[in-house]
């Protein structure tokens, strides 16, 4: 019986350890460093599927990016002629969007040395750290800033990734705007943008 029992705990801490949230220290320079360094050794990993990667990379972006503030960021002035259930079909289908932009870009640097620069507080609910993704056979240095949302200090978030000076929820934002612009802004021309690069 004791036997059974331990045997039943084992499999309920291992089937329970996936669920578990990833923390990270919550000082944003430390934050960046150990985060990044986790995604790389986890897609370097090849004992890994593809697929437990992916729901790896997937499950920080979701706890360490504000996706939500990202989202509204991008979608323009427009929000605020949408209704309520609108916005929680784009919301739901940028989040889709951005983890699988982000999960094909990660991959692309996995193999490339990444370095935490330096940090500097903008506000209290602002702080950019500066780092660097090292030259490479197949490409140059590269600069990369995170502006990390810190108004909750126990919990940075991120909202934008710099690349050697251009913001991508800037250039996200430009893109949607475009898309929106060119359809007499029928959100619903975007929302079926979005659906399509999900499922391709």
């Amino acid at each position: 019986m004791k036997k059974k029992l331990i045997f039943l705990l084992s499999v309920f801490i291992l089937y329970l350890a996936p669920l578990k949230a990833v923390t990270y220290n919550s000082e944003p320079k430390i934050f960046i460093q150990e985060l990044v360094d986790d995604a790389i050794k986890t897609l370097s990993d090849k004992s890994l599927t593809e697929i437990e990667k992916n729901e790896f990379i997937e499950k920080i972006a979701t706890e360490n990016v504000d996706i939500k503030a990202l989202g509204l960021y991008t979608l323009g002035q427009i929000r605020k002629d949408l209704d309520e259930k609108t916005i929680d079909t784009y919301q739901n289908l940028f989040q889709k969007y951005f983890l699988k932009s982000l999960t094909s870009r990660l991959t692309d640097y996995s193999s490339q040395k990444f370095e935490v620069l330096e940090s500097e507080q903008k506000s209290s609910n602002y702080t950019i750290v500066k780092s660097k993704i090292a030259e490479s056979v197949k490409s140059p240095e590269i600069k990369v800033d995170w502006r990390i949302y810190t108004k909750n200090p126990q919990k940075p978030l991120i909202r934008d990734l710099i690349v050697e000076g251009l913001s991508l929820a800037r250039t996200q934002k430009e893109e949607f705007a475009s898309i929106l612009n060119s359809n007499d802004n029928d959100v619903n021309v975007l929302i079926e943008k979005l659906s399509e690069f999900i499922s391709n």
